[in-house]
């Protein structure tokens, strides 16, 4: 046991003097107290050392900890917004540049936003379609925060116009430093309760926390070096007004009737044919047109009758 808490050069020492008491005959009926004595002194300045070694330690584990974090954390965020001659070729060049610069695409867009719509007889059955449309895009990309100068230089020749230009600077440096200690501590924490532990604690659950704790401090960390080494920029582009010349069919079924001339004589055929219809029916009545002209007859020699009578 005492070897455990001294070094090798103090268990030394200490034997170094046990064996001059030993020799020393003036000292046989003090040597008891003495022995006792020694080890007392030399077990406290191995304690006194181990103390001395256990501080150094943790401070330099701090130093350490104070000397990864010391690099500020500085999160860059910019946004663009500029008009070009065409969309679609310069959402090209834009991707080959973020390549160029060793940066990754994370979102885009295209699309086009219809402004006025109209429709011109074009011939007999087809239309001539106007629309006038602008045309917009939008990129989302990170790139090497190191390189984000020169691509904004490079984004910036391409417009032709620059509307808008910002840059956002973030530090996130004590941020940082703070879930570094706190790892820190989570570790130092988990060694002590793992000592101490016994099966009656509830030290398992505790445990689990803390390192779940300690997991997402280190994931926070993780995010902020990605932000950091990487900045996002968000690139808004649009182009002038266009407009869009298209032939399509005629919808307006009024336009697809015959000639005038051919519609009367299609209403002269339709005609005659309704009267032969008309004639077909009259036949079929020719019951009811007897009956008619019969009572008509009678009536009329009934009228007659009676004239003479009043007369």
């Amino acid at each position: 046991m005492f070897s455990d808490v001294c070094s090798p050069d103090q268990v030394k020492v200490t034997f170094s003097i046990l064996l001059v008491l030993r020799g020393n005959l003036t000292f046989i009926i003090m040597k008891k107290y003495l022995f006792f004595a020694v080890i007392s002194i030399a077990i406290w300045s191995c304690n006194s050392s181990n103390k001395m070694k256990s501080a150094d330690t943790t401070a330099a584990i701090d130093e350490s900890v104070a000397d990864s974090t010391a690099i500020d954390k500085i999160i860059k965020t910019a946004d663009m917004r500029f008009r070009v001659k065409d969309v679609q070729e310069v959402k090209e060049k834009l991707s080959n540049s973020i390549k160029e610069e060793g940066g990754m695409v994370v979102e885009f867009t295209v699309q086009s936003n219809i402004i006025r719509t109209e429709k011109a007889k074009y011939s007999a059955d087809s239309l001539l379609e106007l629309t006038s449309y602008r045309k917009e895009g939008q990129v989302v990309a990170k790139v090497p925060s190191d390189k984000l100068d020169d691509f904004t230089n490079k984004v910036v020749k391409m417009a032709v116009f620059v509307d808008q230009q910002s840059l956002k600077l973030d530090d996130q440096s004590m941020n940082y430093l703070s879930n570094a200690l706190k790892s820190k501590n989570r570790v130092e924490a988990v060694q002590q309760l793992n000592k101490h532990a016994n099966k009656k604690s509830n030290n398992v659950e505790t445990t689990l926390e803390i390192k779940d704790d300690y997991v997402d401090k280190k994931i926070q960390n993780q995010v902020i070096d990605s932000r950091v080494k990487y900045s996002t920029i968000t690139l808004n582009f649009y182009q002038d007004n266009t407009v869009q010349k298209l032939v399509v069919g005629n919808d307006d079924l009024y336009d697809y009737r015959p000639a005038f001339l051919n519609r009367f004589w299609l209403g002269i055929q339709n005609g005659w044919v309704i009267f032969k219809e008309f004639i077909l029916i009259l036949t079929n009545l020719w019951v009811l047109i007897l009956l008619a002209g019969a009572g008509y007859f009678v009536f009329r020699h009934y009228r007659r009758k009676r004239k003479m009578i009043n007369a």
